[in-house]
């Protein structure tokens, strides 16, 4: 069997794979439909990224997770193919990807070159970092998303259309950034500055899923591939942190002070840069099964859920109510943003015919936990905002943010108790939680447009 299939003998192969999924006693037809349907799809997404056809299928199947038993001992008896190759040694390496990894990396070259560029334009212009920290605060990611979105399309091979949306989208997000009178103290500054990045993070997830922006199953990726680049970027933050210290204490040491360097150019540029060139690294790294995000819910679920648990049971053991300061309200919006973040990756590691089992329900204690918290919070806040307070930008923005947060919260508990209980698929909170997304969208979208004239630009 040749590694240049065509699409007869992919489909073939499809079919026997299917053959041999209805093996299983427990599984259904619609099952089936739905696995495959994961299959199609990581097999497109590998194809796009230079894998031949049969190549794309072998490595697809491996990544199935539960179904890896079933997968070797279709490789053993269709031993004349790749299957020993790329299933049972994990090699899927060949020409033809090597060809477009070594693209990859000259356009993420140039696509990082760019970014850099775009951080160092507005010096042209009078503008720098020292002197202008309000017109950088509401730009910072003006200068590096869209260039990690253009590589993202470039990689999808998207449409014209698609790539006038993204235009179009970003062109609003500089008008949303710059064409309000702020002044430097206003609060809307710091909610454009919050809000925004949000807003265009969303237009670089379309610039991932391109064409197939109504599949539940790229949404899902491209929450996938959200945390695998935040810790990309974190690790390569704080490789730059270490450097930046090693230059200035090096240089300092021979009488040369280097902080204008360091602060004008090492860490400004590099950032920018950073944000594209760890989009690069988790798409090098798409065929590998193990990531990382996931890896850590695994860690953390268990952690945060014993100390939301012990919180809960203090405050009515002593009977105290929560002591809300006016700014309380945002930390209490990142513990949602947290749990929403764990219960995400875990679903997206998830093997959605799995059984559900003792990790699902410690997820579901998780969540229950964090709604509790916070609906005890928002009874005492939404008062004090309202007597005692007052309403501007900032507490607008994070009750609204709350708001939202708790609604998709809580309707995923209810998903989760429904699928512990067999009476829901794990699709349905799947989808739920990727059709949730564009709520996000237009939420932060909203804040930028709409909050700074409807608050008179304070």
């Amino acid at each position: 069997m040749t590694t240049h299939d065509g699409p007869e003998e992919l489909e073939e192969q499809f079919a026997q794979w299917r053959r041999y999924v209805l093996r299983r006693r427990e599984l259904q037809a619609v099952d089936a439909d739905e696995l495959e349907d994961h299959l199609r799809g990581s097999v497109d997404e590998l194809v796009t990224a230079g894998l031949s056809p049969d190549e794309a299928f072998l490595v697809a199947v491996k990544r199935m997770g539960s179904l890896d038993d079933l997968s070797r001992e279709f490789a053993r008896e269709h031993s004349e193919r790749l299957w020993k190759q790329l299933v049972l040694t994990g090699d899927s390496d060949g020409p033809v990807a090597g060809t477009r990894s070594r693209r990859d990396l000259w356009v993420m070259l140039g696509c990082a070159a760019g970014a850099v560029v775009s951080v160092k334009a507005p010096a042209l212009f009078g503008l720098s970092l020292d002197d202008d920290g309000s017109f950088y605060a509401r730009n910072a990611t003006l200068f590096a998303l869209p260039w990690l979105a253009g590589f993202l399309a470039w990689r999808r091979q998207a449409r014209p259309a698609v790539l006038a949306v993204l235009v179009a989208l970003f062109a609003l997000g500089v008008a949303a950034a710059n064409v309000y009178p702020l002044p430097d103290d206003s609060q809307s500054v710091v909610v454009t500055g919050v809000h925004l990045p949000i807003a265009l993070w969303l237009v670089v997830g379309l610039a991932y899923v391109a064409d197939d922006w109504r599949s539940s199953r790229r949404r899902m990726d491209f929450i996938r591939f959200t945390g695998e680049w935040f810790i990309y970027f974190v690790l390569m933050a704080l490789g730059g942190g270490v450097l930046a210290a090693f230059l200035f204490n090096t240089f300092a040491a021979i009488g040369i002070a280097p902080e204008a360097f360091v602060s004008q150019w090492l860490l400004p540029c590099g950032a920018a840069a950073a944000v594209v060139v760890a989009g690069w690294l988790v798409e090098a790294k798409q065929g590998v099964v193990e990531n990382i995000a996931p890896v850590l819910t695994r860690l953390f679920t268990p952690l945060f859920t014993a100390a939301l648990l012990a919180f809960l049971v203090a405050v009515v053991w002593t009977s105290h109510g929560i002591d809300v300061e006016r700014e309380a309200l945002i930390l209490f919006d990142l513990l949602l943003v947290v749990v929403l973040g764990l219960l995400l990756y875990s679903l997206s590691a998830r093997d959605p015919l799995a059984p559900a089992g003792a990790f699902d329900k410690l997820q579901l204690a998780l969540v229950v936990s964090a709604l509790a918290i916070d609906v005890l919070v928002l009874l005492e806040i939404t008062g004090r905002i309202t007597d005692e307070y007052g309403s501007t930008p900032n507490r607008a923005a994070a009750l609204g943010e709350n708001v939202i947060l708790l609604v998709n919260l809580a309707w995923a508990a209810w998903l989760l108790l429904t699928f512990i209980r067999r009476r829901t698929p794990f699709t349905t909170l799947e989808r739920w939680q990727t059709g949730y997304l564009p709520v996000y969208a237009a939420w932060a979208w909203i804040v930028v447009l709409v909050f700074p004239p409807l608050f008179s630009y304070a």
